[in-house]
């Protein structure tokens, strides 16, 4: 296996953290981003929504997509289970894994894409241009803020986003949490329960994977 990867990017790192955490080392092909090469047609012919992270198996077969990447290493792969141990644990992780994804992350990136000059007309990921829309920006901050507040509260009942155990729903709000405080969309503050989850998986050697 292969997997293309871009180091700055969080989706990768989403990637890269769950096959930390399962002790398995895969072959890194580095696509720039910056320099806007997951456009060209070699890459897109790869994968043809421009994006990484791709997981290339040994047969030539790909997978795109953060969390289909990584249910495919769970199947391969089961312990330690991060997608959860039972019918309710996993559906308590799918559950805390969407909201990181949907009223997280993708709250961080609507900020960020639309503020940042280097993607005009880049405001969404994908091999076809979009304009940014400047009042994006500030109900990106606005949900990030609320989405962390929520994060901190259930922190305050759970050692982990998802109940008891690590899980990918930790990696998805660890990688949401520092890819908003990098590009400067969050500032945390009052916000003690997710400080402590956050110097606790921040901890973890999988978390600079």
């Amino acid at each position: 296996m292969k997997l293309y990867d871009f180091p700055m990017a969080p989706n990768p790192r989403r990637v890269r953290i769950f096959l930390a955490e399962k002790g398995i080392a895969v072959p890194k092909v580095t696509v720039d981003l910056r320099a806007q090469e997951q456009l060209g047609a070699a890459f897109l012919a790869i994968n043809r929504f421009a994006t990484v992270p791709v997981l290339e198996l040994d047969d030539g077969r790909r997978i795109a997509e953060t969390v289909a990447i990584c249910r495919y290493i769970e199947e391969l792969h089961p312990e330690p289970r991060l997608f959860g141990a039972d019918p309710y644990e996993r559906a308590i992780v799918e559950e805390w894994q969407r909201h990181g994804e949907f009223d997280g992350f993708l709250a961080v990136a609507e900020a960020f894409r639309n503020a940042t000059p280097g993607f005009k007309d880049r405001a969404l990921t994908g091999q076809h241009g979009y304009a940014q829309i400047p009042e994006l920006v500030e109900r990106g901050r606005q949900r990030t803020l609320r989405f962390f507040e929520i994060l901190d509260q259930r922190l305050g009942q759970n050692e982990f986003v998802a109940g008891p155990r690590y899980s990918i729903a930790d990696i998805t709000a660890l990688v949401t949490y520092d890819f908003a405080v990098g590009t400067k969309q969050y500032a945390p503050a009052g916000v003690a329960h997710l400080g402590r989850w956050h110097q606790a998986v921040t901890a973890r050697p999988s978390a600079r994977a």
